[in-house]
């Protein structure tokens, strides 16, 4: 019971994420000739950014609220699921610190990190707040959610808990849930954490995506292969001109369109398989 009141807890502390989520996302000044100091500073800005919104609204949503959501649809499944082993090899009804532990930290901490890079990419395309936010955790499901997790129909869990539209009704909720609130963290981080200097301040403020950065340190060599990348490719100043322009906009909307579009159909099937268990 302790352990779920705790995940409770941290998924209201991760909702405070909504109180924001009509914000703007705040972009530093940009030039139009940027040096290569500039543009690696403001590489690093985003990937502050991005880990630390990552964390909290992946902790939150996706880990506690997520460990909730199965502990509720294994309370719904009946007493013939309890004791059953998952995919995951967990016993359905068995709540440990260890599994919740595991479950936050891992799904939580890497979900949230691609999440949060998708999102970073994918932010100019979107909607204003708070509007962005719901349409990404939406795509989100659609694209991704049901052929990785929560609503993959191959996963056999769903055979074992649910009732299969609680399922589907919950970790579809969730997903529509967690767009506006990783919305919401990134637009208030936006504000709070500057382009990085040497005064004490601001680096006082990198030390909050630096902790969490040493959890995720095998991400850091590709992170500073990507930085180097996009410091050599911003010095081709006609393809930085031409990702600027209005039609690389449109097209960039046509696209995430046409991609949801595409996977629509088979989101759908695979939520009804899942409510016909």
């Amino acid at each position: 019971m302790a352990v779920m009141a705790v995940c409770g807890a941290l998924l209201v502390a991760g909702l405070l994420g909504l109180v924001w989520c009509g914000r703007d996302f705040r972009v530093p000044p940009v030039e139009d000739r940027p040096g290569a100091a500039r543009v690696a500073q403001r590489f690093v800005w985003y990937c502050g950014l991005g880990i630390t919104g990552a964390f909290v609204a992946g902790i939150t949503v996706i880990g506690a609220g997520g460990r909730l959501a199965m502990r509720l649809l294994a309370v719904t499944a009946g007493d013939g699921a309890q004791g059953r082993i998952t995919e995951a090899d967990q016993v359905v009804g068995d709540i440990t610190l260890a599994g919740t532990r595991d479950f936050i930290l891992f799904t939580g901490i890497f979900g949230g990190l691609i999440a949060a890079a998708i999102y970073l990419v994918a932010r100019r395309y979107l909607p204003p707040n708070p509007l962005g936010g719901l349409v990404f955790g939406a795509g989100l499901l659609v694209v991704l959610g049901t052929v990785i997790d929560p609503l993959r129909a191959e996963n056999p869990d769903f055979d074992i808990v649910g009732p299969g539209w609680l399922s589907v009704a919950v970790f579809g909720l969730l997903a529509l849930v967690f767009g506006p609130v990783l919305a919401g963290w990134m637009a208030r981080l936006s504000e709070w954490l500057p382009l990085p200097s040497a005064e004490p301040r601001v680096l006082v403020r990198y030390a909050v995506p630096a902790v969490p950065a040493l959890v995720v340190f095998p991400v850091l060599a590709p992170l500073l292969v990507l930085g180097v990348v996009v410091v050599l490719v911003t010095r081709w100043g006609a393809l930085v001109d031409a990702v600027r322009s209005h039609r690389a906009l449109l097209v960039g909307r046509v696209a995430l369109v046409a991609l949801v579009v595409l996977a629509l159909p088979g989101a759908l099937a695979a939520m009804s398989d899942i409510v016909g268990r």
